[in-house]
């Protein structure tokens, strides 16, 4: 497949260039917006969302069960809907505070050394909860992973990943690292693959790595959706890789999501492992295989083609296709709002979010443009200290 965007920035490129913290603000409220609008539809079909809805969901809606979300699906009795964040935004929120800590590039130790105890000593409000309560105890089996793997299992952190059920679980949280390599998305990927190693494999390791180049493309001045897309087909491997392409062809057709719903789903189908029914995963699903890919990336890569990087018809987009769609919106709306800042997140879904989650949601962008200033410094400090190193080694060639 050829370039989508030949020219960086295509057509956009004189638009005012947006500061750092623009871009940073922008993709961490991004993301948790589109988290809590994806939350009360994940795991439906796009018919079961319009029946559900009388239409498609335009904004923050409440609980797919109404008042009886707590016993309608024991096995996750979470408060979903109402402008809830889920532990995408959690995960993501817990890796923004290890850069805090660390004020530097991160890799599968800090995971182990950082993360994992964020996770289980400190009490935190859980929105899906309603109450204060260790993150470990809102995450899903396959983030849960961490903590047996590495705070009980001692494995080797750049390895803990293998054996994991292979899913989104660590593609969701990766906007922090994509940020704090703005506008350099290869070393976004390379960083993103180590960080991940610690809870994925395969293809889900893969689309974190990719998930975070996107984010960083999406920082560069001049960028554009397309140009992000082609920045991902560049790094991608594998069915990463084929599964972008795919989607990205048939987006191309498109410039509303309502008629793209069913031919994305039917173009990423033969990447997706979980098959048709996604309450009901087939037998081969969620296992390490280099054909494959998760759905959630493209999907969301999709959608931000299909609404020319518009935040609110990308999200939207994600959330009405179904699935996974927390995750897929939450992606969608990080890339979204890196090419665009935080402006085109409308302040009613926001303001919404913040309130019902408790969540100050522009205090973690505050903090991560900080650490990637700083982060920014260091590398430069240390490309120097090669630089001179190397041409002093240079010189004795000569």
């Amino acid at each position: 497949m050829p370039p989508l965007d030949p020219t960086p920035g295509g057509a956009r490129a004189s638009r005012p260039t947006l500061t750092l913290i623009d871009r940073v603000t922008g993709a961490l409220v991004g993301a948790a917006v589109g988290d809590a609008l994806g939350g009360p539809v994940e795991g439906c079909s796009p018919e079961q969302i319009a029946e559900r809805h009388g239409g498609r969901v335009r904004g923050v809606v409440g609980p797919w069960h109404g008042d009886e979300w707590r016993t309608a699906r024991p096995i996750a009795p979470y408060h979903k809907g109402d402008g809830h964040i889920t532990d995408d935004t959690l995960m993501t929120h817990a890796l923004v505070r290890v850069y805090a800590t660390v004020r530097d590039h991160l890799d599968a130790y800090a995971i182990a050394d950082h993360l994992v105890p964020d996770l289980i000593t400190t009490p935190r409000w859980i929105p899906e909860l309603e109450a204060d309560a260790l993150p470990l105890q809102r995450l899903f089996l396959a983030e849960k992973w961490l903590v047996a793997r590495l705070h009980y299992g001692h494995v080797d952190p750049r390895e803990a990943g293998a054996g994991n059920i292979v899913n989104c679980g660590a593609a969701m949280y990766m906007a922090p690292v994509g940020l704090v390599n703005a506008a350099n998305p290869a070393g976004a990927y390379a960083e993103a693959l180590d960080v991940a190693g610690a809870h994925q494999s395969s293809y889900g390791r893969e689309a974190a790595g990719v998930f975070a180049a996107a984010v960083a493309a999406a920082c560069s001045p001049g960028a554009t959706p397309t140009s992000v897309i082609d920045t991902c087909l560049a790094l991608a491997k594998d069915g990463t890789r084929a599964a972008i392409e795919a989607v990205a062809e048939v987006a191309c057709g498109y410039d509303e999501f309502e008629p793209a719903l069913v031919p994305l789903r039917t173009a990423v189908a033969p990447f997706d492992t979980v098959g048709p029914d996604y309450r009901a995963p087939s037998l081969g699903a969620r296992r390490p295989s280099r054909l494959h890919a998760i759905e959630e990336l493209p999907v969301a890569l999709a959608m931000l083609l299909i609404a020319d990087g518009d935040y609110r018809q990308a999200v939207l987009g994600s959330v009405n296709y179904g699935r996974d769609c927390d995750s897929t919106a939450t992606m969608s709306g990080a890339i979204a709002g890196a090419l665009h800042g935080a402006a085109p997140v409308p302040e009613d879904w926001s303001a919404t979010v913040s309130r019902a989650s408790r969540l100050d949601l522009h205090a973690p962008a505050t903090t991560l443009a900080e650490v990637t200033r700083e982060v920014f410094a260091k590398d430069r400090a240390r490309r120097r200290a090669h630089e001179s190193a190397f041409t002093a080694l240079t010189d004795d060639a000569e």
